[in-house]
């Protein structure tokens, strides 16, 4: 297929590859899916052989947001029957991260609800970032705490934090359709704290929440733009108690289409399979670890993942091997930090501003993924780790 060719080639050239590009593989048939998956595996593996990193959440702070985005079972008015708890103490926080670390993961991200830290909140995560490193020096912590305020983003440099995540989500044009109480602009400017107080930026997207094609390219097109060091895609959870609880949008050969997509626009960043994998991609799982080379160990904020032994069996099973502690997770040109200048967006269609064919009200995608059965049984509300008395699951 001349359309693979080229986007193998401009991927190996770490060179953007044309929106009509990254459309054309959201609308390749089944029949094409494993050539898009061989193809997206050849950049893959150009830039990260077949390593996966393993990473590994830690809730610090769970329901009760006084925001109110769509997609989130802690959100404002969330009925959702979630664990709501206010903030772990550092050593609890401490001895959950040690249980990822124990199953393999190289990063630790602390995540809290809100719309923001205080400052007295940027020092509790100051205190539990040093007790994290006291107990494992050699782990990568990652903090995602919402919007930053001046002179934060640095202060979590200082206490050792290694990267901050802070996801654009989806595109600029139909942000407010999901969140109305702040806006795509805070986003970016998140993240630009971030980049500029020296953390490695992680900053990706939600995919299924009925989103057109365009929104998705418009999303990814912005993220290379914006050029983190990391791009999660999380798979919409559709929580009961949620506004989204009824977008059940996804079949399995779609989610594997966005991720080769994202491969494609993003070829030497790290792709972590977030979010939503075991609900939407099921048993194709391992047909994702060709395009990404990140994914989440274990359970996620308010939701139980795959069983931590589960992923461990499954990425050997698939051939691949879990990135050891002492490797370098990106490509040397890199650096660990923003991209270099010879792969900065040569195409203008990459600014950070949405493009006019994906504006408009958020409307289901054109290639039958709303045809999706909804597996309300793959949805489960995390009962273990953080904030109770069970072992958690790494």
């Amino acid at each position: 297929m001349d359309l693979l060719n080229t986007l193998v080639e401009k991927g190996l050239r770490r060179e953007l590859p044309s929106r009509e590009e990254a459309l054309a593989v959201l609308t390749t048939s089944d029949d094409d899916l494993l050539e898009v998956v061989a193809a997206a595996g050849k950049v893959r593996r150009q830039w990260f052989g077949r390593r996966v990193k393993l990473n590994y959440l830690v809730n610090l702070k769970s329901g009760l947001c006084p925001e109110d985005c769509s997609y989130c079972s802690q959100r404002l008015g969330s009925e959702a029957g979630i664990l709501k708890y206010t903030w772990l103490k550092p050593d609890e926080a401490s001895k959950a991260a040690a249980a990822g670390v124990a199953g393999g993961a190289k990063r630790v991200c602390l995540v809290a609800s809100g719309r923001g830290p205080t400052d007295r909140d940027v020092d509790r995560v100051s205190k539990t970032i040093g007790a994290i490193k006291e107990q494992n020096a050699d782990v990568e912590v990652c903090a995602c705490l919402g919007l930053l305020s001046d002179g934060q983003a640095e202060r979590l440099k200082a206490a050792g934090a290694d990267a901050y995540n802070h996801n654009l989500n989806t595109s600029e044009s139909t942000y407010g359709d999901i969140t109305t109480t702040h806006t795509y602009a805070d986003r970016v400017e998140t993240v630009r704290h971030a980049q500029g107080a020296g953390l490695s930026a992680c900053s990706g997207l939600i995919a299924g929440m009925g989103e057109s094609d365009a929104d998705l390219v418009d999303v990814v097109f912005a993220l290379r733009a914006l050029d983190p060091d990391s791009v999660p895609v999380n798979f919409l959870i559709p929580v009961e108690g949620t506004p989204l609880a009824g977008e059940w949008n996804l079949t399995p050969q779609r989610a594997l289409r966005i991720l080769a997509m994202v491969r494609f626009v993003c070829p030497d960043v790290e792709v972590r399979l977030a979010g939503g994998r075991e609900v939407h991609l099921r048993t194709m799982q391992p047909l994702a670890l060709h395009l990404v080379n990140s994914i989440f160990l274990g359970d996620y904020l308010t939701t139980e993942g795959q069983e931590g032994k589960a992923d461990l069996d499954m990425i050997a099973d698939a051939g691949f091997e879990v990135e050891g502690a002492g490797t370098t997770t990106l490509p040397e040109h890199r650096g660990g930090g923003g991209c270099a200048s010879a792969c900065a967006p040569s195409d203008s269609a990459a600014s950070v501003s949405a493009s006019s064919d994906g504006a408009g009200a958020v409307s289901a995608s054109s290639d039958g993924a709303g045809a999706a059965s909804a597996r309300t049984d793959l949805v489960t509300v995390r009962r273990r780790g953080a904030g109770t008395d069970l072992a958690p699951n790494a």
